[in-house]
Parts: C-alpha cells; structure tokens; sequence
C-alpha cells in the first residue's frame, strides 16, 4: 500500500492524487502508451477500461519495442498490475498472442498480476466477420475500421445477446447462450451478406479450449479496483483511441464503437467520478489521424510529408499511413470541456524540429461565419477552413533536452501558446519514443 497521502474535511477522506486518467485529446495515436508505462513506474495499478484490439499502444524500453492491443501499458512494471475492465470487448485469440509474445520475451504474466473483467465482452469469429463485410459493401459508408469486430461486439452488447468473459468459467451455460447468438447470425446476417452460416460445435470447441487458459485471469475486477481505492493506492486509467473518436463527442460517424472520454473511466471500470483526482490529456504537438473522416488541419504539402517520415506516422494496429496536420486547438479545446482535463501531456514535440514556421489553428471559417467551437456534423466541418497562427520553428534537435530551460525560446513560445489558449498547464513534454526521453514540468503523483 502507498503512504497515506489523504486528508479530513467534515469527517470525509479524501485522496492526494492517487487516481488518475489518461486520455487521448484528438483521433488517437498521442502516444498514451508510452506515457502511462512512464507514470506506472509509481503505480500500484493499471486499468483499461474501453474498446479493444483495434488501439496500438508503442513502447520503447531500452531500444526494445513493444506493441500493446489490449494489454495495459504498465505490464513491464513488476509492481503494477494490470486490468480489463468491464466496457472492453476482448478478442481472447489475440489476447492469447500477446501474452504468449510476452512470455517469450520473457515476462511471464501470472494471476496476481493480471486480471480480466467477468462483465468484458467476448469478440467471436462473426463479429469480425461482419466488420469486414460491411467495409468491403459498396452500398453502405466506409468509415474506416480496423475490421476487429469491435463494433459488431459492442452491437450485441447493447442488443443483450452478447457473451462475457465470466461465461468461459460456466461452459454449461455458455452452449445454449452461445446458440441462440450464432443462430441470429445464421438466420439474418449471413443470408443478409449471402455468407456461409456458423457451426456452434466449432465455436464452443474453442471457446471451451480458452476457458483453460483464463479462468484463473478472470476476476469481478470491480471490486478489485475499488480495494486500490481504499487503500488510497495509485491507479492509472488507460484510455485508448481518442476523444474525436468517442460515439457521442466524435466526428460522428466516423468514430469508433465506444465512449472514449474521460467519463466513461466511470462505466468502463465500474468506480464512481469522486474517486477521480487528475484527468491528463495527452495530444500531439501537431494533429494525425488514420481512417476517414474530417480533418480540418490536414496537410498535402511538403509540411505533411516532414511530419508523417519524420514522426513515423503508421498505425501500430493496422500499419496505415496516418493523415498529418498542423496543431487544432479548437479539436482540442473541444476535448479539454468534454474530459475536464486538469493537465496536458505534449508528445512528439522533436518531430517539429526543423521546420522554420509553424502554424497553429485557432478557430474555424465556415462560410461566412467564424467558429470558436468545434462543430457536431461531418458536413459542416469538411467545408470548414482552419483560421492559423502563425509561429516561428526551430532548427535545434531537442530529443537531448531533459529540462525546459533546454529547450529553445520558440518551443518555450509554442507550449505558452497552447497552455494560454486551453487554460490547462503542461505537465510532461515527450521529446522522443524512448522511455525517459521526457521533459517533466510537473510530478503527476504530487
């Protein structure tokens, strides 16, 4: 258990701190992986708790490279363990993988240390068929997705046909459940994509076959992690994706199946919003995306080109080369309101090295009226036009520098920008992939 770092107000505890969300400000790929295997250092506990193989987190830990689907991004920290909550839908054959490539890698993940949500959803075989087939359907709109199953997955869930993980625990049960699932499938979908329908034998065979190997990790992690709470222990909330890629605050459409904002740490993970000390939102220092959909600040110029070679712009998931533009504060502005960030984490600042001038958005022209809110509608924002600021660059490589007062004066003018803009303070600065290639402002865990 951590020092007891709390304080009495009208017989009330309260906690110092302890609990903090990791979010991402924009449409995912901030490098949220690399920060929270950082902060977990310090931590007791690391916690997913939405979405699920179709984020990418990348860590680099001594020249080493390490890709995470699903598994938090504190693992390679001994102390840490590491949870699934609840809102995941988990795809157990690729769950599976990584922990297997863990443990050839040398790390072998035991029970104590790592625990699956009873509540979390299983990703089948029909899920991720029926992603593909829709995206391959010249009839319908392509958004864009990694073709996982996640959405389909989240469909059964809200339609009250789907699996949880606590089933492979009770196998008799399981079968009928599992019949009445594939049997909708069979009967409506397949038909509906003129598709070979589903044995249930098959399926339960294997499902059968992943039961062995994770009910010793499955666990009603609710509990779990409110006895972190009590004991006032450090808990890092990983999100994954970004909040233009939540369902409800998104570019709708064009988003993913999940609540990726801040609140949904809530349902996700099953602990109530007292129990929520910081909510650091990590962004890039200029914009990417990757799929479809609007993109206000996105470039086609040789500035595009610098950011994508320069950043290594391709998905970690999927490989697709990620669209770059210039900063979008009013993207981010939107995101500081929607997750009441108290703290921002600014990544990949090196890549911007190099550029003699740098232009920041500051709000938007659409038609004849100037916009300082960002819009709800893909129409309204593909005819938006990005009103900029501009600013001087820097030549100086700056991956080196480890304090602020290292930095050069034009990156001391760019952060100050972004800080007076938002009214959130920055609280880290990522100068490069690496672990401890970082500039700390200020100790999150203070």
């Amino acid at each position: 258990m951590s020092q007891d770092t709390s304080y009495q107000l009208q017989g009330t505890s309260y906690s110092i701190m302890s609990n903090i969300i990791i979010i991402g400000t924009q449409w995912g790929d901030e490098g949220k992986g690399k920060i929270v295997d950082y902060f977990a250092k310090q931590a007791n506990a690391v916690v997913r708790f939405h979405g699920g193989n179709n984020a990418g987190h990348t860590l680099i830990v001594d020249g080493e490279k390490f890709v995470f689907h699903l598994i938090p991004s504190g693992i390679l920290h001994e102390q840490c363990q590491c949870i699934l909550g609840n809102g995941l839908v988990i795809d157990p054959e690729v769950l599976f993988e990584e922990l297997t490539n863990l443990e050839k890698r040398g790390y072998k993940i035991q029970p104590d240390r790592f625990k699956i949500s009873d509540r979390a959803h299983v990703i089948l075989p029909f899920h991720k068929n029926l992603d593909a087939w829709r995206e391959e359907d010249s009839t319908g709109t392509k958004i864009g997705t990694t073709k996982r199953g996640i959405g389909p997955c989240y469909e059964d869930k809200a339609a009250r046909r789907g699996i949880r993980f606590g089933e492979l625990m009770y196998l008799d049960q399981l079968k009928p459940h599992l019949e009445q699932i594939v049997g909708y499938y069979n009967q409506t979908v397949c038909p509906r994509y003129n598709k070979p329908t589903y044995d249930v034998e098959q399926i339960y065979n294997k499902l059968a076959e992943l039961s062995k190997i994770y009910t010793p990790f499955i666990d009603n992690t609710i509990v779990a992690i409110n006895k972190f709470i009590k004991n006032d222990d450090k808990i890092l909330f990983e999100g994954a994706q970004g909040t233009h890629l939540d369902i409800d605050h998104g570019t709708y459409p064009f988003v993913t199946s999940s609540n990726t904002a801040s609140g949904s740490v809530c349902t996700g993970a099953g602990l109530g919003p007292t129990n929520i000390n910081q909510v650091l939102g990590i962004c890039k220092a200029y914009t990417t995306r990757v799929g479809e959909g609007p993109f206000p600040t996105e470039l086609f110029d040789d500035v595009g080109t610098y950011l994508q070679d320069k950043g290594k712009e391709f998905g970690a998931t999927t490989g697709r080369r990620r669209r770059c533009g210039y900063l979008d504060l009013l993207l981010l502005k939107h995101s500081v309101m929607v997750n009441g960030v108290t703290g921002l984490i600014l990544t990949k600042f090196d890549v911007l090295s190099g550029l003699a001038k740098l232009k920041v958005a500051t709000h938007y022209q659409y038609k004849n009226e100037k916009l300082d809110y960002f819009p709800a509608h893909d129409h309204i924002l593909k005819e938006c036009e990005p009103v900029y600021q501009e600013m001087q660059g820097w030549d100086e490589e700056i991956s080196h520098c480890r304090n602020l007062n290292d930095l050069p004066k034009a990156c001391h003018d760019y952060i100050k920008f972004i800080e007076d803009y938002l009214e959130v303070p920055v609280a880290l600065v990522s100068v490069g992939p690496g672990r401890h290639e970082n500039i700390t402002v200020k100790d999150v865990w203070e």
